[in-house]
């Protein structure tokens, strides 16, 4: 499985009973948190996420409603015994923040906090399953967006027919990879003859906060699921662009311009109560609009 589930989506206030930014992506058995705004450790509980197997913590940057949950989120790992290391990715003064509130409420973690500072646009995590990446957006302070990919081998096994052609098993890699299969006898079983196109990989971008930026959609081309900030209504753009923040119209234009396949928009302004009119405006230029409720779990497909 491949999901996203929002535990918050307000933006600097906490109103309406919406949270401050917090997600966690689920892929197989992954899970990644991006962003953890105030009460987000309340929320993995609400919403019955295994803290445990929360391994990897991306932090977009360092205004208050995207990391004020985090230190709460680390002491509770620490008081339920959490013994394997934690890796934060982050720009560059969380590690000082986190160490000042260790020091000075005199904690210890029994676990180590492994920072990974966010400098440039680079690939963060590598593996044969998933890949993280993460990239600029501009905002009043340095500010991240993280793209993560899932990773397929290229052709899936036809069962039958590598039992028909008698091919060993030591083989199924090499043949998931594209190559072909020389018998004993010297002839060639082509690939295709015993395996089959494997699905497209699926993606997921984060994009942070933001003034509208076209370059993001360059960046985030071809996703499955785009999450874009959308703090104003249209008629807000002249604040928008002020508070280095994006409206739903330049959202939606993000994702048309990326070709993604679906858009989620987050990050509501504390001034509107109903969201009706987020999803509308944005529908009229990207049909295949979603609001990011929380307690929401959205397939990336």
């Amino acid at each position: 499985m491949f999901a996203v589930t929002i535990l918050g989506n307000n933006s600097a206030l906490p109103a309406y009973d919406r949270h401050p930014t917090a997600q966690v992506v689920t892929l197989n058995d992954q899970i990644l948190l991006i962003d953890c705004g105030e009460g987000t450790q309340m929320q993995l509980s609400r919403y019955k996420v295994k803290r445990g197997r929360l391994n990897h913590i991306f932090i977009s940057h360092l205004h208050g409603d995207h990391y004020f949950g985090l230190i709460g989120l680390i002491t509770s790992m620490g008081l339920l015994g959490r013994e394997i290391p934690l890796h934060l990715y982050a720009p560059a003064g969380l590690d000082e923040i986190i160490a000042l509130q260790l020091k000075v409420a005199s904690t210890s973690l029994p676990f180590e906090l492994i920072y990974h500072t966010l400098e440039k646009a680079e690939l963060l995590i590598d593996t044969s399953k998933f890949s993280v990446e993460c990239f600029n957006t501009k905002h009043r302070i340095p500010c991240w967006g993280f793209i993560v990919r899932e990773k397929r081998h290229p052709r899936k096994i036809d069962k039958e027919k590598v039992l028909e052609y008698e091919i060993p098993s030591s083989f199924y890699n090499a043949l998931k990879n594209g190559n072909d299969y020389s018998t004993k006898d010297g002839d060639i079983i082509r690939n295709e003859q015993v395996t089959i196109a494997n699905t497209p990989a699926r993606s997921y971008a984060f994009c942070a906060d933001t003034v509208y930026d076209e370059s993001i959609a360059d960046i985030t081309k071809d996703v499955c699921l785009l999450y874009h900030e959308a703090t104003y209504l249209k008629d807000f753009a002249d604040r928008a662009a002020e508070r280095f923040h994006s409206t739903t119209v330049q959202a939606a234009m993000i994702a048309k311009k990326a070709n993604a396949r679906q858009l989620l928009l987050g990050h509501f302004s504390s001034k509107y109560e109903q969201l009706d009119d987020y999803l509308k405006e944005a529908v009229e230029i990207f049909p295949n609009t979603h609001l990011a409720i929380e307690g929401v779990s959205f397939l990336v497909k």
